[in-house]
């Protein structure tokens, strides 16, 4: 199936995982798909806005203001303009701001004003994942209806083995795939 004219943001906050995310967006953009990446500050300590513009053809979005001049970018028709939200990875930082309701950065501020479906994809270290405020604030995001893509187990970046690993590229972009699926099922009317 083809991603020919999804409009996807693409959010990723800062963890290690970051580093993951040029092959998702190199797969989202080769199945069609028209990508808005947006980086919370921390994310820049992982991975290169450079890259990640490069591979999506768009200018990562990170403030609220694009220059000097005091041109902003629009966050409530960039969350009109999508067709799905996808956060990967999702720290426990920003997974909790989700959950609460806070919007103190461009990112939170899209996702406050969106109307599409949204993904969420944590990744951080497994007293943090297994922590019972983030697996509370996992139930909450899943009680609003988004789609949570559960962490893996494996060796983490703090060399502890467990739980706390974002899912893969690959999954994640099946995922994605199979939710546009699901949906144009479901619009024209008959099963696939």
């Amino acid at each position: 199936m083809s991603l020919r004219d999804k409009n996807i943001v693409l959010g990723v906050s800062g963890g290690i995982a970051a580093y993951k995310i040029p092959m998702l967006v190199r797969m989202l953009k080769k199945a069609g798909a028209n990508v808005q990446v947006i980086m919370t500050p921390a994310a820049h300590d992982f991975v290169t806005p450079v890259t990640l513009s490069t591979l999506s053809g768009r200018p990562v979005i990170t403030d609220f203001i694009k220059n000097k001049e005091g041109e902003w970018h629009h966050h409530v028709n960039l969350a009109l303009w999508a067709d799905l939200m996808v956060f990967a990875p999702v720290t426990a930082n920003t997974l909790s701001k989700m959950a609460t309701g806070q919007a103190g950065n461009f990112l939170l501020a899209v996702y406050m004003s969106a109307k599409c479906p949204v993904m969420i994809a944590p990744a951080m270290d497994l007293d943090m994942y297994a922590h019972p405020a983030t697996q509370n604030n996992l139930k909450t995001l899943a009680s609003y209806g988004y789609e949570i893509i559960p962490a893996t187990e494996g060796e983490l970046a703090s060399g502890l083995t467990g739980y706390g690993r974002m899912e893969e590229p690959e999954n994640i972009f099946n995922r994605i795939l199979a939710h546009f699926k699901k949906k144009v099922v479901w619009q024209a009317g008959k099963f696939w």
